[in-house]
């Protein structure tokens, strides 16, 4: 049966020195997703994007892409089917923006109507015949992502792509990120140490720390380890735990909260009404759930830089 995965990594490693900055990854990425690649600055993101590019040479290992095990005889065939922009975008700052898709899109052999449709997409239309030495940081940024869907790829690879974005560019990166697989059929590895671009963009996701994969699944499961929880803050402690013990209920307590497992809406509704018939004042009821933030730091260690 062949495999769903656009993008399989077996004990990819890449050594510097004594130095394991990517450490028998086993990367799997499904076709039609976005693949959120995740972990702290130096965890070795890009390192592993530039071997998948073959920008970089494993020291062991190896790549398949669309189904094929990477070698030196098919690298440039598999290579034409895949979109980048790793760090920040090359262009001539003395040409336009569309003389510069123009000189890319000869290059990759692929239709001139195709320039029209990704300045369109990354909304670079208005801007096409202003040189891009006058583009602003987001500009040039958007301009590099065009250069890379000309083509229109089956696979997309991005390194860090909102940089240099201000947050209305982030929102339209993010929602343009979300429409390629269902509305291109690109697939997309997205790689950040934002968790919340992640959490707002992927469907599945990867977690690297110091070289090694610590976490692979769909964005869905990794939210499942959450831990849900009812916040109670109330003006008699003492006398609520002993009620939520007779009811069956573990108590925590945490900065003046007390933290029971979040209950269905009639429990808590029930349990309102019997808190104000006892004469005990209710402050605030919080629904709590683990961010994927609290996730991330847990997987990778709360010492990592964010």
């Amino acid at each position: 049966m062949a495999s769903t995965n656009l993008i399989e990594t077996h004990n990819l490693t890449k050594q510097y020195g004594k130095t394991r900055c990517v450490n028998s990854l086993q990367m799997q990425v499904p076709k039609g997703t976005v693949y959120g690649f995740l972990g702290p600055n130096g965890a070795g993101k890009s390192t592993t994007l530039k071997m998948i590019l073959g920008l970089a040479k494993p020291t062991e290992g190896s790549i398949v892409l669309f189904g094929m095990q990477v070698s030196d005889k098919n690298r440039i065939r598999l290579l034409a089917n895949t979109g980048s922009l790793i760090e920040s975008p090359s262009y001539y700052g003395h040409l336009t923006g569309e003389e510069n898709l123009q000189i890319l899109q000869t290059l990759k052999g692929c239709p001139k109507s195709d320039i029209d449709k990704v300045l369109q997409i990354v909304r670079l239309n208005e801007a096409r015949r202003k040189k891009v030495s006058h583009y602003s940081l987001g500009m040039k940024q958007r301009l590099g992502l065009a250069a890379a869907l000309l083509g229109f790829p089956g696979l997309l690879i991005l390194d860090e792509p909102t940089n240099g974005l201000d947050p209305a560019g982030i929102q339209e990166m993010r929602d343009l990120i979300c429409t390629l697989p269902s509305e291109y059929g690109i697939t997309v590895v997205v790689s950040s140490h934002l968790l919340s671009e992640i959490d707002q963009m992927a469907d599945h996701v990867g977690i690297i720390r110091k070289g090694k994969l610590v976490y692979q699944d769909t964005l869905q499961s990794l939210h499942s380890h959450a831990k849900r929880q009812l916040a109670l803050r109330t003006d008699k402690p003492a006398t609520v735990i002993s009620l939520l013990h007779q009811d069956g209920l573990e108590v925590e307590q945490e900065e003046g909260y007390l933290l029971i497992p979040l209950m269905d809406d009639a429990y808590v509704a029930g349990l309102c009404r019997r808190l104000v018939g006892q004469n005990i004042s209710l402050y605030r009821v919080e629904k709590r759930e683990k961010s994927l933030e609290d996730i991330f730091l847990s997987l990778t260690g709360k010492e990592s830089s964010l």
